[in-house]
Parts: C-alpha cells; structure tokens; sequence
C-alpha cells in the first residue's frame, strides 16, 4: 500500500509539472518586428513604456538580431538575457 502510495504521488507531480512547464515550452517566439504591445509586454521585464520605446524604434529602423533589442532605452543587457530565448527576428518578405 505504501509503494502504490508513492507512485500516486510521484505521477501526480509529474502531471502538475506537465501543466505548470507547458506555457514556457509551448510559446511562440515574439517577433521584434512585428509584435504588438500586448505582445511585448508578456516578456519578464518589459512593461507598457518599454514596449512603445520598442515600437518606436522599428518604426525607425527595423530589427536585424535580436541583440538590437539593447539599443532601446529602458532594455539593459540583464532584460535581454532574461527574454532572449522568446524573441525573433523576422523580417516580412515584399511581395
């Protein structure tokens, strides 16, 4: 009984953690280029300000790499390293 006890157990953490990761592996990266303000302010460390300084600088000039992203006031080296993995850059294809 104790065994069985045990395995309920380690199979619930094992399902809660599923659902708890699940967001973090399953979100899409967020294109500096295109993302909106709701988008860019779902990234840890970038609130409303921040976002429209990022929108205002592609409006200027549009994003090549990700690193770019430090040019913008407000985005140090600490915040980039913390959002890095769920930005992109993508440029649209002229048709």
């Amino acid at each position: 009984m104790n065994q069985f006890k045990n395995i309920l157990i380690l199979f619930t953490l094992f399902i809660s953690l599923c659902f708890v990761c699940q967001p973090a592996f399953s979100m899409e990266k967020i294109n500096l280029n295109t993302a909106t303000i709701e988008q860019l302010m779902e990234l840890k460390g970038v609130g409303e300000k921040t976002a429209q300084k990022i929108i205002e600088y592609r409006n200027n000039k549009k994003f090549n790499t990700v690193d770019e992203v430090v040019n913008v006031n407000g985005v140090g080296e600490k915040t980039l390293e913390k959002i890095r993995e769920q930005l992109t850059v993508e440029t649209q294809k002229k048709k």
